[in-house]
């Protein structure tokens, strides 16, 4: 793996080489980076059996470069932040204090393909619409865990949500080049969470009615 090689550089050759990893197995997403053209995850990523072929080895584009292989993923993580990725409900904290949320398995299956996202920002730095309109356009990994949460069965704040991205930036930037579902090492389909949003946002679709009250009281 890509991984490997750059460990063993940093280990025998050159220590003061920088780059992000963790869990070797395309859990984490730490170790994003640009390989051979295409932004991919290291400890995915086979060298080409023909050493004679460099593999050519780039921090992930549109990113500033902290050091070597290490980008700056702050701005990142801030619109991951600005789509509120968390479950909402409208019970003040005694309500919903040792209540549980339940789902049924057609509802469970709508988030399939979305919350296996790792945040690895594979995606988003191959966005042509990401590189231009980066501070205001949210990017596919947002927009994929936006779409997420708004279909999700338990959550009362779906209109809440969609308010808060409904301009001409946050979504709609969105011109469908897909550059996002090819570039997903998980084999993610952003584009097309996008797409469901926008449907959502003009009134081509909307939410459907849960299968089963969501709130039970938790038997003790």
């Amino acid at each position: 793996m890509v991984l490997d090689a750059l460990m063993k550089i940093k280990n025998e050759c050159d220590g003061s080489l920088t780059f992000r990893r963790s869990c070797r197995e395309g859990i984490c997403g730490s170790c994003g980076m640009n390989i051979n053209g295409r932004n991919q995850l290291a400890c995915l990523s086979f060298i080409d059996q023909n050493l004679k072929k460099p593999t050519i080895i780039y921090p992930l584009p549109h990113m500033y470069v902290i050091k070597d292989l290490v980008v700056d993923m702050n701005h990142f993580f801030k619109q991951y932040a600005y789509i509120e990725p968390w479950l909402m409900r409208k019970e003040d904290e005694q309500t919903y204090c040792g209540i549980q949320y339940l789902q049924s398995q057609r509802d469970a299956k709508k988030m399939e393909n979305l919350y296996e996202c790792i945040l690895c920002a594979c995606c988003s730095t191959s966005c042509p619409s990401y590189w231009w309109n980066g501070t205001k356009f949210l990017g596919p990994a947002a927009l994929l865990h936006a779409y997420r949460w708004i279909i999700d069965s338990r959550d009362e704040y779906s209109e809440h949500r969609l308010r808060r991205i409904n301009d001409s930036y946050s979504v709609f930037r969105c011109h469908t080049i897909m550059n996002c579902t090819v570039a997903c090492p998980k084999h993610l389909n952003p584009g097309k969470a996008i797409a469901e949003i926008k449907k959502l946002l003009v009134g081509l679709s909307k939410k459907e009615e849960a299968d089963m009250p969501p709130a039970k009281l938790r038997e003790e």
